[in-house]
């Protein structure tokens, strides 16, 4: 079997694992630590295709999270608007918002456009918090009583979550999968290895990378919409906090960056990591997030900067093809 065959295997394999996992495991704890992995791998697969296709590594994306979440909430609250609407709606202003942060922003280069986008993130949460449309430093919530299908609020079971939470991934992975093989894939793909190359070929680097920061920040605002739904409780210091940032790159760089299944497989042990130091800490633990994600990502530069995949193919490289016979060879 190809290597090919065998990811397209283990693939299937992990998608009828994760649709049969909560018909089989009933704890709700494991049910939730499921959903959480799901989410997390979602928003991972968004920012890969700024992060790992074009190689602009945002520190900030939770503003784009932030910014579904809020949306949908907002629109849920003033104007009775559905979730499964206001979610598009929450993708498209953070489209726009993206183009109008990364129009500026890349001019810059490496760790500096890094930078800005840390700074934008802060920015963005410290106005967040002094804004009482908004609820300020308290946040929003949404009623308990809306509950059903047409809210996205299912207080009886985690059962719709876990299979929102696995459509959603399934979307953005079609997504990711879709731009890989299309003229914008590789386009990115050029900018992020040989940016002086493509200019010279006419490529427009700018247009491009504003094309991924639209779409990865769509997708991401998405996954924020299913937060606030599930949550049902959003503020500044949960879905805009650089923390969140962190561990959509972290994801993304831990399972291998610019791959398909990548940043599925660094949710899946980011999320083990995490949930075992919650239960190991307790309330005393406070901070621990920040210092495993730091651990991390000096251990994965140091030791395996391509990730578990890279590590993988170092691993089990692709069989050689048989060499053909010389002219005297047998037939």
């Amino acid at each position: 079997m190809s290597r090919a065959a065998a990811g397209r295997a283990v693939g299937l394999a992990a998608l009828v694992l994760a649709a049969v996992f909560p018909l089989v495991v009933r704890s709700a704890t494991w049910q939730n630590t499921v959903i959480l992995m799901l989410m997390v791998a979602q928003l991972g697969v968004a920012w890969n295709i700024l992060g790992g296709y074009a190689g602009q590594v945002s520190l900030g994306h939770a503003v784009f999270f932030g910014t579904g979440a809020y949306v949908s909430t907002l629109l849920a609250l003033r104007f009775g608007i559905t979730p499964w609407v206001g979610m598009f709606a929450g993708a498209g202003v953070s489209a726009a918002l993206a183009v109008v942060i990364g129009w500026p922003c890349f001019r810059l280069k490496g760790h500096y456009f890094a930078m800005a986008t840390i700074a934008v993130g802060e920015i963005v949460q410290a106005v967040v918090n002094g804004w009482e449309l908004l609820g300020g430093a308290v946040g929003l919530s949404l009623p308990l009583q809306n509950t059903g299908f047409w809210f996205m609020v299912f207080n009886r079971s985690k059962l719709p979550y876990h299979y929102i939470a696995l459509g959603l991934l399934l979307f953005t992975l079609g997504v990711n999968w879709l731009v890989t093989r299309s003229h914008v894939g590789y386009y990115l793909r050029a900018i992020k290895d040989e940016p002086d190359a493509a200019r010279s070929l006419g490529v427009s680097l700018t247009r491009y990378k504003l094309y991924a920061i639209a779409l990865s920040s769509g997708l991401a605002a998405m996954g924020g919409t299913l937060y606030a739904q599930k949550e049902l409780l959003i503020d500044p210091g949960s879905t805009l906090s650089t923390s969140l940032s962190i561990k959509m790159s972290l994801v993304a760089i831990m399972g291998g960056v610019g791959t398909l299944a990548g940043p599925v497989i660094g949710a899946v042990l980011l999320t083990t990591i995490e949930e075992a130091s919650r239960l190991g800490f307790g309330g005393t633990g406070r901070g621990t997030d920040m210092v495993v994600y730091g651990l991390l990502i000096v251990v994965i530069a140091v030791y395996q900067p391509a990730g578990v995949l890279g590590w993988v193919k170092q691993r089990f490289p692709p069989k050689a093809a048989p060499a053909a016979p010389g002219p005297g060879g047998a037939r």
